[in-house]
């Protein structure tokens, strides 16, 4: 070993051992490399080939919401507001004119003409939902960058809305508050023509037979009407999504039912909503969307969404909306007519 090198050791505080110089120490054991083993002893920690898991991991930043069945009873009827939350009842006035005629004479005093007048009431039916959440609670959830606090209020607006669309096609049990499909003032549906394939349904039908069907309900309207109305109303065909789709069979000569019907009712508008797919079978309205200025039907509201003060605790808050429905008005029954088991 260089002596400058040792110099430098011992002053550095390296003591070689007595009587031996660093060259004969290290000279036996330089080409011993099972000694060079003692500098790696056993791990005490778990033995680890990479990263924590969550380092490599993403969270994508779009959200991804749920579908639900679309809500679309204000589409079909109409929606609108009628009074407000303080609102307990309302009164629909109906006048029918009445009178009577006799011979003429000039002194004959015979013959009236009168007007009887109904007044048809509607209860109202208030509903409510409340948010809940805490401080910590939408900190961790900022961690994943979802803004919480914006997802719970999309979801109190759906609720809201869910249950306004539901009040809209059935009513409020237990309240004179009806819907679109069970006001007990509509008139009975009727029933579908027997089918070539078997059955009454649409599903064994030709698209010639859906197409009678369909003319068979306006025929049925305007018996309901008088024969007040023609083909070129403007009306409303309402029925669910699955029978929408078996609209679309096309005859031997390349025309489909949609295309029969835009060209015989000119002024036909054809929705669809779930809730026509009923437990007694698939119902299918034809609506007169109105007569004489007077709009057929439409769901009406006392409050859509009000949304009540943000109440603070010790760490967290919470907030009441509430809403309120008279489910969906009918004007004149005669004005829809119903098909049921296409």
């Amino acid at each position: 070993m260089d002596r400058a090198l040792i110099q430098v050791l011992q002053r550095q505080g390296v003591v070689f051992a007595a009587g031996l110089s660093p060259v004969e120490i290290l000279e036996p054991w330089k080409d011993d490399f099972g000694l060079a083993m003692d500098a790696q002893p056993s791990l005490i920690t778990t033995s680890n080939a990479g990263i924590p898991a969550f380092l490599s991991n993403v969270i994508d930043p779009q959200v991804v919401r749920v579908i639900t069945q679309p809500m679309r009873a204000a589409e079909i009827y109409g929606e609108t507001k009628k009074g407000d939350w303080t609102m307990l009842s309302t009164q629909f006035p109906v006048v029918e004119s009445t009178g009577e005629v006799s011979s003429y004479g000039d002194y004959n005093n015979n013959g009236s003409s009168g007007a009887n007048v109904n007044f048809v009431p509607r209860q109202s039916y208030h509903f409510q939902t409340i948010s809940q959440y805490g401080e910590r609670e939408l900190e961790m959830y900022g961690l994943a960058k979802i803004s919480y606090k914006s997802e719970i209020d999309i979801a109190s607006a759906l609720v809201l809305n869910k249950y306004h669309n539901l009040t809209y096609f059935f009513g409020v049990q237990g309240l004179i508050n009806y819907g679109g499909l069970n006001d007990p003032s509509l008139i009975a549906p009727i029933t579908p023509a027997a089918k070539a394939g078997g059955g009454f349904t649409w599903v064994t039908a030709t698209p010639d037979e859906e197409y009678q069907d369909v003319l068979n309900l306006f025929a049925q309207l305007q018996s309901q009407m008088g024969g007040n109305i023609d083909v070129t109303e403007t009306m409303t065909l309402a029925l669910s999504p699955g029978r929408q789709a078996l609209l679309q069979k096309t005859n031997q000569f390349g025309i489909n039912v949609i295309d029969l019907l835009k060209k015989n009712f000119p002024n036909l508008t054809i929705k669809t909503a779930p809730e026509y797919a009923t437990v007694a079978g698939e119902l299918m309205q034809l609506i007169l969307n109105n007569f004489e200025g007077v709009q057929t039907a439409y769901a009406a509201f006392t409050e859509k969404m009000r949304a009540h003060p943000v109440i603070p605790g010790l760490s967290n808050f919470s907030q009441k909306k509430s809403a309120g429905t008279w489910g969906t008005v009918i004007r004149r029954p005669i004005c829809i007519a119903q098909m049921l088991g296409i």
